[in-house]
């Protein structure tokens, strides 16, 4: 993937409420990384600093119209990933935001702001979940963030101009958010959501290496599977009698262990979604999708859709030829930014 001509002049600067900020071209954005201050994750179990840093981009026009305001779009990036991968300054990745929303704009999409979290916790990400273990990343999203985004830019403050959207996790973070918090955001955008199913078949041996580990310093150099496993228990069965993990797994001994397996479950989307029908029904727009190689996303996704339709919550849906990750920078181009610029009020 070739690099963005903004990203070449970067300058990061890292201390609380400082912007490390790109050069930007008449035709592209400017990029800045912030830290915000989070009262809602302070004391979190694991560990994390309440200090997180937070990607930026201005639009084009922010600079050149020094009265405008602009909506604003809030990423949230998948398990493990972080902001500065998706925004390009941490290597090649799958996607490149400035590069795809400047393509975006290129092709006629009217300008917003773009604004990312960096999510990755101790445990490889937080789920966008509120838990004593990992901290309440649902307070910090969509009040403390919210809030210091329209402080600081020219904003404008009103849910119709605010639109979520995530991929993976941050799809699951943006449908779990959308649906608990209301009149926050505008208009809700889920790109190949994780986490959407609820069953108790589940296969014991996926939590074999997760039952080995025996400090959270230890997470860093585990499998894949075993951070999922450890990250969803944090995030959905926190237990903060039990360290020095602070959470519960839904198997031990190879048996099921019922009641945390009931509140893992509580916490997908397909349990969730029966209780938060007003909430749903009350967004501008809601799309999801996923490319059609993409596994057990790809079914339970379906499922969700038949669960819309079921309850007559108007929205968007489309499996697109595609895996996990192949086609995340064309479909913020080509899909999830015009559908903002058409949902979000300007």
């Amino acid at each position: 993937m070739n690099t963005n001509p903004l990203l070449v002049l970067i300058t990061l600067v890292f201390a609380s409420g400082t912007a490390g900020t790109f050069a930007a071209t008449p035709d592209t954005g400017r990029y800045q990384r912030i830290v915000v201050h989070a009262d809602s994750l302070v004391g979190n179990l694991a560990g994390d600093s309440p200090d997180r840093q937070v990607s930026v981009y201005l639009p084009p026009a922010y600079a050149k119209d020094k009265k405008r305001r602009f909506p604003v779009l809030y990423l949230l990036h998948g398990f493990t990933d972080t902001d500065a991968k998706w925004f390009g300054i941490d290597g090649k990745h799958f996607v490149n935001v400035p590069k795809a929303v400047d393509a975006a704009f290129a092709k006629g999409v009217p300008e917003m702001i773009v604004v990312m979290p960096n999510a990755l916790n101790a445990f490889g990400g937080s789920f966008y979940s509120n838990s004593v273990t990992v901290g309440d990343w649902e307070t910090f999203i969509t009040r403390t963030l919210v809030r210091r985004i329209d402080s600081s830019y020219r904003t404008l403050a009103r849910p119709a101009s605010r639109g979520l959207a995530g991929h993976s996790m941050g799809g699951y973070g943006t449908l779990r958010l959308g649906m608990k918090t209301p009149g926050v955001f505008g208009a809700l955008y889920a790109m190949s959501p994780c986490c959407v199913g609820a069953s108790l078949d589940r296969d014991s041996k996926m939590f074999d290496g997760a039952l080995k580990v025996r400090a959270v310093a230890e997470i860093a150099g585990t499998d894949f599977m075993t951070k999922a496993m450890l990250a969803t228990a944090a995030a959905w069965s926190p237990n903060p009698k039990n360290p020095p993990l602070y959470l519960e797994l839904p198997f031990a001994d190879g048996k099921l262990v019922p009641h945390v397996a009931v509140e893992q479950i509580a916490n997908a989307p397909l349990a969730m979604l029966p209780q938060y029908i007003p909430a749903l029904k009350s967004y501008r727009a809601l799309a999801i999708d996923a490319g059609d190689k993409d596994g057990t996303i790809t079914s339970d996704l379906e499922l969700l859709h038949a669960m819309f339709d079921e309850y007559s919550i108007v929205h968007t849906f489309e499996i697109y030829d595609g895996n996990h990750l192949n086609r995340i920078d064309d479909r913020l181009t080509g899909n999830v930014l015009p559908f903002f610029g058409k949902n979000l009020v300007y």
